[in-house]
């Protein structure tokens, strides 16, 4: 499949910024657990990178994801780990081109109908729409992706996405998937309290597939 058809078919994908390279193998585990085998390890941490890099190598059939790669260094790094994809808050026509280069689909950040226009000069469609609460949430989403329908533009809202709004982002079918912190919160990582993962990603799944 697609990576958007992985994306799709995994529904949520949740932001995880490591505190700890070695945390990444028992987080996927109860990430699994909970029936999701999806995660997308950002580079706003030092561990990010590593911990991405353990996660594919233990989970090859894990689709784990890079976050907050904003330089075409970054871009490099994520496919030399194994990112099976790689997204980013805004949109850097030269990130885009790394990406590409190195095989790795990327999925730049948007917030306005320019930075649409602006991703898919650089030849993509699948786009991170960033920061979706705090930009206007699904009425805005709605506005601005209704002129470009035609051109096959999909999205990933991050930004906000919590239990109570996640079903009316996914609610709109060009919304793939939606990213989000919930469930793989900063205070249950530096506990390593996994069992909390397990229990919050089953309950978001079975609410997701309702």
């Amino acid at each position: 499949m697609s990576i958007e058809e992985r994306l799709a078919e995994a529904r949520l994908v949740p932001v995880i910024a490591l505190p700890r390279a070695e945390d990444a193998v028992p987080l996927c585990e109860a990430l699994g657990a909970g029936g999701l085998r999806c995660a997308e390890m950002t580079f706003r941490t030092a561990a990010g990178r590593e911990g991405l890099k353990l996660a594919v190598e233990r989970f090859p059939d894990f689709l784990v994801g890079a976050g907050t790669v904003t330089t075409p260094e970054e871009a490099k790094q994520a496919a030399d780990a194994g990112a099976r994809f790689a997204v980013a808050p805004g949109t850097n026509p030269h990130v885009i081109e790394t990406a590409l280069a190195a095989g790795l689909p990327f999925s730049p950040g948007v917030c306005t109908p320019s930075d649409i226009e602006a991703a898919l000069a650089c030849g993509v469609t699948l786009l991170k729409f960033f920061p979706a609460e705090a930009a206007g949430g699904v009425k805005f989403l709605k506005a601005i992706a209704a002129p470009y329908k035609h051109r096959g533009v999909r999205f990933v809202p991050t930004g906000g996405i919590n239990e109570k709004n996640a079903a009316a982002y996914l609610a709109m079918k060009e919304v793939v998937a939606v990213g989000g912190s919930w469930i793989v919160a900063s205070e249950l990582l530096e506990a390593r309290d996994w069992k909390e993962v397990e229990r919050r990603t089953a309950i978001a799944m079975a609410a997701l597939k309702a």
